[in-house]
């Protein structure tokens, strides 16, 4: 029985993406100078304002305001007409140290909070991740480098922008071909709509999306309200760590609920679930399993896992049982053993929060390497 799955994803000029960037660029700053500062850092904006707050423990002076202003420059958000630009905004900040009761459970190498964590990786696409997440993120990519790189093409695009990808699965669980795409666009006034379709079916979806899985049947829709001129946070007010869905596997695998944007490797919100990836890249990347699914739980001031869950779906070519005693006995899984499998005090972050912080081909993002193959290879035999 074939079905249909959708994935969503959003540009650096969305609003939430906003937020993300900010809080990101705030740990990279003070990672370049402190790399055992301890960051938990929120933003939030709306129309002409940015508000930061959080809780952070460093020796290295944060300059709020201008941080802000360069993200905020950086994305494109420099027009006063645009309601919000890095000109006139108005940033505020609430922030204060990390908590005594969490720094006594951190500062002994325990997690930095209690939760689950998921990865997950897939062989449908060469990123081993699932294919409506993967060409969601690829459009609004392409939209971003158009209007960054090569603006001429279609000049009238602003910051903001949407995607969502339906895609066709047959009775075994493999994609057949696109059963629809939605691109949304903010612009320029007075720009016909007809054309914002046009250039973005020829410019954006033909150029990343493969011919083959495109037919007759396939529904295409550019912004469908008819109109995408009011955009940023002007339209819609931002917020860290609200597009954690966007940010994994588009839904294709659970989510453990925290956010990572903001927040240093301590917190296995983000490390953990970077190592969850890992893993189970590596396990599809060896051909252990076609598909892979990891949950690891933690408790606040402990350091070793306090569970360690593998679903292969019936892929897997031994029992999930056994791959799971396998990474408890052969893999690190404790923070610091995270941190430094996967070298993360390093101001690496801020480009994470943009396109899905997995299926990224970047010398900087470890957990995407595929060096744990013959390791678990070995162990197998």
């Amino acid at each position: 029985m074939s079905y249909l799955f959708t994935s969503e994803s959003v540009s650096e000029g969305h609003p939430d993406k906003i937020c993300d960037q900010i809080s990101d660029a705030i740990l990279d700053d003070i990672f370049t100078y402190d790399k055992y500062g301890r960051v938990a850092c929120e933003t939030f904006c709306a129309t002409g304002m940015v508000l930061v707050g959080g809780e952070i423990t460093t020796s290295h002076y944060v300059d709020v305001p201008q941080l802000v202003r360069n993200v905020v420059t950086d994305i494109g958000y420099t027009e006063g007409e645009y309601r919000f630009d890095s000109h006139s905004i108005s940033v505020m900040s609430a922030i204060n140290k990390q908590s005594p009761d969490i720094a006594r459970g951190v500062d002994k190498g325990g997690a930095g909070d209690q939760g689950m964590m998921f990865g997950y990786a897939n062989n449908e696409t060469p990123e081993l991740m699932p294919m409506p997440i993967m060409y969601a993120h690829k459009l609004v990519k392409k939209l971003a480098d158009i209007r960054k790189k090569n603006n001429s093409l279609m000049p009238y695009l602003r910051p903001d922008s949407k995607s969502q990808v339906t895609v066709e699965y047959n009775d075994k669980n493999k994609p057949v071909r696109i059963e629809a795409v939605v691109v949304s666009t903010q612009h320029d006034p007075g720009v016909r709509q007809s054309q914002i379709k046009h250039d973005v079916i020829e410019n954006v979806i033909k150029k990343i999306i493969p011919e083959r899985l495109l037919d007759k049947k396939t529904k295409i829709y550019v912004n469908p309200t008819g109109m995408f001129e009011i955009g940023g946070p002007h339209g819609d007010t931002g917020l860290t760590g609200r597009k954690i869905i966007v940010d994994t596997y588009g839904g294709k695998a659970p989510h453990g609920g925290g956010a990572f944007s903001g927040k240093d490797p301590s917190k296995v919100d983000r490390s953990a679930t970077y190592a969850a990836r890992h893993i189970a890249k590596n396990i599809v990347g060896a051909k252990l399993a076609d598909e892979c699914l990891i949950q690891i739980s933690y408790a606040i001031g402990i350091a070793e896992p306090v569970s360690i869950y593998i679903n292969t779906n019936g892929t897997g070519k031994i029992p999930d049982t056994e791959l799971a005693k396998i990474i408890k006995k052969e893999i690190d899984l404790t923070p610091k053993g995270i941190i430094h499998k996967l070298n993360l005090r390093r101001p690496i972050f801020r480009k994470t929060s943009n396109y899905g912080h997995f299926g990224r081909n970047d010398k900087d993002f470890t957990w995407e390497k595929l060096d744990l193959k013959d390791l678990l290879l070995k162990s197998v035999k």
